[in-house]
């Protein structure tokens, strides 16, 4: 396979699995709710108050608990697993041609050196 074909392919794969495996998930719980103003345009301006009395810096609050993110990676795994299992099934792959004029319209993908390095190193693959 000839490298350009190779690269359309994977970033065609890609966008698609996350439109959908990933889009319309419990992320959106995440998504959902007000966002705070920033004069700054980084958040170092906007605090959380919790019911302890604690002034929490916007960078510093978790977003998502761990059930939550348990719950997220659970349903994300079983879409992933669900796409892969179903990709010889000609209905399904109408679906993906449907979607795909959705995530067709994203950004092209880059290879991620960070991630790389860290599999290359076994170290956590943690947030970026």
């Amino acid at each position: 396979m000839k490298p350009e074909d190779k690269e359309r392919i994977a970033a065609s794969l890609a966008k698609i699995m996350a439109v959908m495996c990933v889009r319309n998930t419990r992320l959106e719980a995440v998504h959902a709710g007000v966002v705070p103003v920033t004069h700054n345009g980084d958040y170092s301006d906007v605090f959380v108050l919790d019911a302890e009395g604690r002034k929490i810096a916007w960078a510093e609050v978790s977003h998502i608990d761990d059930d939550a993110m348990r719950d997220l990676m659970r349903q994300i795994v079983n879409r992933l697993y669900t796409f892969q299992m179903s990709c010889d099934d000609p209905d399904f792959m109408s679906l993906i041609d449907r979607w795909m004029t959705v995530a067709g319209k994203w950004d092209e993908p880059e290879l991620d050196a960070k991630f790389l390095g860290a599999i290359k190193f076994g170290a956590d693959l943690g947030p970026a």
